[in-house]
């Protein structure tokens, strides 16, 4: 059985990567002109910031320096995190994503955007928003059936904090 150099490195990194609390989500090699370049994503259930992903860039770096596993030639490492419209593949990106608004593709019933509100072994709770003034309607999704899944960026809804803010003031004023 052949090993791919990805499958290789991830191999070789992802303990690196565990050890400073991340998990290794993607490892890819690509050719740009002469020079390659392995892009490496880290993340974790509260997120990776600049200073951790600067330590796992810093040990990675070491531990390939150390090997030959980039072989002989130039190459460059690039070390950072899903970003805001990451496709969830595994259970835990769909834990990572509680809260977000979701755009999946159903097997079999075609596409829904909903807000993931809880998920457990067997599937995933959302919540369907209403169309022109409905309530918004909550519906189970089981895992089995999402074929794909994305999060969807929302520039405009509010965070927990200012609709705690909001619901102390109307309170206050009743």
């Amino acid at each position: 059985m052949s090993t791919t150099q990805s499958e290789r490195l991830r191999e070789l990194l992802e303990p690196l990567v565990s050890s400073q609390g991340l998990d290794l989500e993607e490892v890819e090699v690509d050719s740009v002109g002469r020079k390659r370049v392995l892009r490496v994503v880290v993340d974790s259930d509260t997120g990776a910031d600049l200073d951790q992903i600067a330590d796992v860039s810093r040990a990675l770096s070491a531990k390939l320096d150390e090997t030959d596993a980039m072989g002989a030639g130039e190459y460059t490492l690039e070390v950072g995190t899903p970003g805001a419209e990451r496709e969830l593949t595994e259970h835990r990106h769909y834990v990572r994503a509680t809260d977000r608004l979701v755009r999946f593709q159903l097997a079999g019933s075609g596409e829904l955007v909903a807000r993931i509100i809880e998920v457990d072994d067997d599937g995933i709770d959302v919540e369907v928003p209403g169309v022109k003034g409905r309530r918004p309607t909550a519906r189970r999704l089981a895992l089995a059936d999402v074929v794909k899944a994305r999060v969807q960026v929302e520039f405009n809804r509010k965070s927990k904090n200012e609709e705690h803010a909001e619901d102390t003031e109307n309170e206050e004023e009743a």
